[in-house]
């Protein structure tokens, strides 16, 4: 029979009690006992996961980080190209322009160069006029694309973030700069189109003012020999003129002021010739210079020249100067004006050219010696067809033959 387990007694022996003897639950002499079952631990999951997904926000950060860094990269190197382009396209547009405007500014001083005896068509100084008012409009028109400015590339940032930021700024300038290069181009066509109308107009203008030098001087005969060179070589300047800056308008108004004084000395001699025997004076003037072409004379009136002029008397000196253009000076008494237009009185005025246009026989014959130089005047008085003895012959004898010979090739 067996008893209900007591109080706190195991409900589950592992054993049998029978008869008082405790005995196992399985008899074996040769078994061992059973070692405990063993556990197999289960991988966590979400370690494993988390790694991933952190491997894989890094590889993701990494390749964000690089393609901002190549990003940014081609949108530097490409502004900096168009950056430069444009920065070259802008220093050369403004060098064009401050050309264009001293171009301009040179041209309002020649159209407001006041006195101006020396003039040209009105067409010429009209279209001159036009191509100031058009440089000066072109070049500041190109101001405000000189002024704009070329942003430069900045420092590179450093995480992906900022790389994007900037990298769209830069395409942002791109686009501006790209922008600000057509208008240069724009600009520079403009600006050198004006210059080459102004620069054109200009020594048209430069030009047609020296080729009206000629007939000025023709037309002031009395004019001093300074200021007929000066206005000769005034022109000759003018004519070389190449460009239209400042150096144009100093060359300009030395034209004009030149030609200003060919009319002032001429004045002075008007004035000086003037009285009874002005209208024979400036007969005689004319006369001498038929005789001499090319060469410049000056002419000086006194009552006594050379200790004659008095008492039916008449009296001539002749300065001469070998430079180029040949000039001389020939002074003469008021009696040869008297006495005009007696044969002896052309006779004394030939001999006196006579030493005027050694200027262009230089060399043809002795000029050592006083005596000389008086035969050869006397001989080219006589070459001209001049036999009256005021040629020089009643003074200073007859001249040889060979002088004559001579001076009649000198023209």
């Amino acid at each position: 029979m067996t008893a209900p387990p007591r109080p706190g007694a195991d409900p589950h022996p592992s054993t049998l009690h029978s008869g008082g003897h405790h005995l196992p639950a399985v008899f074996s002499a040769s078994e061992p006992s059973p070692a405990p079952p063993s556990r197999r631990r289960k991988p966590h999951k979400g370690l494993v996961f988390g790694l991933l997904g952190g491997a894989a926000v890094v590889a993701a950060l990494s390749l964000t980080q690089l393609a901002a860094n190549l990003g940014y990269d081609s949108a530097a190197t490409q502004y900096e190209e168009a950056a430069r382009s444009a920065s070259a396209a802008q220093a050369a547009v403004r060098t064009d322009t401050a050309g264009l405007r001293t171009a301009a500014e040179a041209g309002e001083l020649i159209l407001a160069g006041g006195n101006q005896p020396l003039t040209v068509a009105d067409d010429v100084q009209a279209a001159f006029a036009t191509a100031v008012d058009d440089g000066a409009a072109a070049a500041t028109g190109a101001d405000g694309v000189i002024a704009s400015d070329i942003p430069d590339t900045g420092t590179k940032p450093t995480w992906f973030w900022e790389l994007f930021g900037a990298t769209a700024e830069l395409e942002q300038h791109h686009d501006e700069v790209s922008g600000l290069s057509d208008d240069l181009t724009a600009a520079s066509a403009e600006v050198t189109g004006a210059f080459e109308a102004l620069t054109e107009s200009g020594l048209t203008v430069m030009t047609a003012t020296a080729a009206a030098a000629p007939a000025f001087e023709a037309a002031h005969l009395s004019a001093r020999n300074d200021a007929v060179i000066a206005l000769r070589d005034a022109a000759a300047d003018a004519t070389a003129t190449a460009t239209v800056d400042e150096s144009t308008v100093t060359t300009y108004l030395t034209l004009q002021d030149a030609a200003a004084q060919v009319v002032a000395t001429e004045s002075e001699e008007m004035a000086q010739k003037s009285g009874p025997l002005m209208s024979a004076r400036l007969e005689i003037e004319a006369f001498a210079r038929s005789l001499a072409p090319g060469v410049l004379l000056d002419f000086d009136w006194a009552p006594v020249v050379s200790g004659a002029g008095y008492n039916g008397s008449m009296g001539g000196y002749t300065t001469w100067w070998w430079d180029d253009p040949g000039r001389a000076t020939i002074e003469l008494s008021n009696s040869v004006a008297e006495q005009w237009p007696a044969e002896r009185s052309r006779a004394l005025i030939a001999h006196e050219v006579g030493h005027a246009i050694s200027v262009k026989c230089q060399g043809m014959y002795d000029a050592s010696t006083p005596d000389s130089i008086e035969k050869w005047a006397t001989a080219w008085a006589i070459s001209m067809g001049f036999t009256d003895d005021a040629n020089g012959v009643w003074a200073y004898g007859y001249p040889p033959q060979e002088y004559i010979d001579a001076a009649s090739g000198c023209r």
